[in-house]
């Protein structure tokens, strides 16, 4: 990876961005009436003043805070200052320090160097039960310490920032850094940034919280799956944005022509186990619905994220591993976290809100070795493993949930081992029960009212082929503007090449499945559309 061309590259989308003009009320604003409020909370508490914690108590400053600190982590907090004021003062004054109270004062004051002795200093004394893990410990710590001027001191959320490294192919903190050392590593990135803006000629970023908003709103918009040049961050309500997902499962029911009561049956298996598998034939629609349905739940697509297992995928693509990369032009190997672990850590970061891993193909891969610990932590939710490649005990949390999909008609991979089977709940997707059944007669009658015929032929099709695991789903003709053209190619290019591999060492069958016999044929049992294969 060529660091230099990914920061031409991601230079030119900072400009834009900042020529755009949303900078200001997209991440600025809320961050400086979030650093003016802490400066107030600061002064009491240097001042002495006994009621110095009440700042947290305001309205103002909780809503200042959303996208910094969540309400689970602001409330811990708070507790701890309430339960031992005294404990939590001596902390505050070594992370904030004494001197000039007036805003601002400190502003050019706090190098690299004295931040991290402060947030050692502070973190030592920060019980571990207040906030747990170093990455979600730095982030409650680097907004106490806007308070010293968010110019200078930044706040900082690990996914986003471990996200652009990898981006920019920058190297990541050392594995092991502790808070302090992540911040600082925070720090010395937002300063080359900003020193390789000047050197192409840009005045912007003009500092390091500038710096910081710029990389927090990109990632956001880089996460958009359909491009890589940036969209307007979603949590502005920008209407340029990608459309929003149902935010409820009766709205998702009738976008999709599903049942609720299924979407609710799904919703209730997940507060079980916490992980499902969609399992059925191909084209039954169960990696689109488990993607629908989750970022429903989840209530944002930000929250989702889709991985498709492979015979070569692995416990280091999934979990961690080491992975090559260039230090100052020399080669070498970094840890890398996979998509486990950094969904899980931002569900970490936001207690009060769902997250889904979509695992697509799930019974594709070796799932006792791409799993690894996992195996366990599914079952033993809040329970701490050490991981292979890591020191540091890890849990699952609770509102990390995960959706596999499992195609049953290839017979190499449809079975799983039952260590698997005990850990996660099984839905069918099956054209002949619901909530699949029906749903292509329900599709064409909504959307294509002259072709309810095709509902019929594939009916008929599944029937002939009298193959439960492997029978033609709907997703093949849920297509915009299908006619009879449309119906002719999808079945001449993709169901009789399928059928013919099913019906192997059988080809005297192949004439059953022919379009024109079929759409002649009268149904001998008076199915009709809402029995369609589909």
């Amino acid at each position: 990876m060529e660091e230099e061309t990914n920061w031409d590259d991601y230079i030119e989308h900072a400009q834009r961005y900042l020529d755009s003009g949303r900078i200001e009320k997209d991440e600025l604003e809320y961050k400086r009436a979030a650093e003016r409020d802490l400066q107030v909370m600061r002064g009491a508490l240097l001042a002495g003043d006994p009621d110095w914690a009440g700042v947290m108590k305001k309205a103002d400053f909780r809503r200042h805070l959303n996208n910094l600190c969540n309400r689970f982590q602001r409330d811990r907090l708070h507790d701890w200052f309430e339960r031992d004021p005294q404990g939590a003062r001596d902390a505050l004054q070594h992370l904030w320090g004494l001197g000039d109270l007036s805003p601002g004062a400190d502003r050019q004051a706090v190098s690299v160097e004295e931040a991290v002795d402060r947030i050692r200093a502070f973190a030592r004394r920060l019980p571990k039960e207040v906030v747990t893990g170093t990455g979600t410990r730095m982030r409650v710590i680097a907004t106490l310490l806007m308070a010293l001027g968010a110019e200078r001191c930044p706040p900082f959320k690990t996914t986003e920032f471990n996200a652009t490294y990898a981006r920019l192919g920058y190297p990541p903190p050392a594995s092991d850094a502790d808070e302090a050392g992540l911040y600082e590593h925070m720090l010395r990135f937002l300063d080359r940034f900003i020193a390789e803006a000047r050197s192409r000629g840009h005045d912007r970023p003009a500092d390091r919280l500038e710096a910081q908003s710029v990389v927090w709103a990109l990632e956001n918009q880089f996460r958009d799956p359909k491009t890589s040049d940036p969209k307007p961050a979603r949590r502005t309500g920008n209407s340029n944005g990608p459309d929003p997902e149902p935010s409820d499962l009766r709205t998702l029911a009738d976008e999709l022509l599903f049942d609720v009561a299924f979407f609710q049956q799904v919703e209730t298996l997940l507060a079980d186990k916490r992980q499902v598998i969609f399992q059925g034939p191909p084209g039954t629609g169960k990696t689109f619905v488990a993607r629908k349905l989750a970022a429903c739940l989840a209530g944002s697509r930000e929250r989702v994220r889709l991985v498709q297992f492979h015979p070569s995928y692995a416990y280091e693509d999934f979990i961690q591993g080491y992975r090559p990369m260039l230090t100052d032009g020399q080669p070498g190997f970094a840890l890398r976290k996979g998509p486990l672990l950094d969904m899980a850590e931002r569900a970490r970061d936001e207690p009060d809100a769902r997250h889904f891993l979509v695992i697509d193909e799930i019974n594709r891969g070796n799932l006792a070795k791409v799993f690894g610990e996992l195996y366990f932590l599914l079952e033993y939710r809040g329970e701490e493993l050490r991981l292979q490649y890591s020191d540091e005990p890890f849990s699952l949390p609770a509102n990390l949930h995960v959706i596999g999909t499992m195609n049953t008609a290839d017979r190499s991979i449809a079975l799983v081992d039952l260590a698997l089977r005990r850990r996660f709940h099984f839905v069918e997707f099956h054209p002949a029960e619901p909530p699949v059944r029906g749903l292509l007669g329900r599709w064409l009658e909504k959307h294509a009212p002259g072709m309810a015929w095709v509902a019929d032929v594939v009916d008929r099709a599944n029937r002939a082929l009298d193959d439960r695991q492997a029978a033609i789903g709907p997703s093949y003709f849920l297509k915009p503007g299908l006619d009879d053209a449309a119906v002719r190619r999808i079945w001449k290019h993709n169901v009789l090449p399928y059928v013919e591999e099913r019906l192997a060492g059988e080809h005297d069958r192949l004439g059953d499945f022919d379009l024109d016999r079929l759409r002649a044929s009268e149904s001998d049992d008076g199915a009709g559309a809402d029995d369609a294969g589909d």
